[in-house]
């Protein structure tokens, strides 16, 4: 599947996000990555200065080395995370 770099695919990696145990925020920060998590409080932080692509970019790595309960998920998430796990990122 191909990463589609706009708002509303932002909007439903987000949703699916919102899906998971963890609760993504978006604040600034000087991280390497444009990203950190924090497994112990279940919490991934985004660098809010990031681009579009940036933010989509981050948030698909985020979901792909977390672990996620596919059971909770709803149906259309269910089938954006498989395709999401199938997506490989080409810089």
């Amino acid at each position: 599947m191909a990463v589609k770099y706009s708002k509303q695919y932002l909007h439903k990696l987000e949703d699916l996000m919102a899906e998971t145990d963890y609760i993504l925020r978006y604040e600034k920060g000087n991280f390497q990555s444009g990203y950190c998590i924090l497994n112990s409080k279940k919490v991934a932080i985004v660098n809010k200065y990031f681009t579009h692509e940036g933010k989509i970019n981050a948030l698909i790595d985020i979901l792909k080395s977390i672990e996620i309960d596919r059971e909770k998920l709803s149906p259309k998430n269910k089938i954006l995370f498989t395709e999401l796990s199938q997506t490989d990122l080409k810089i």
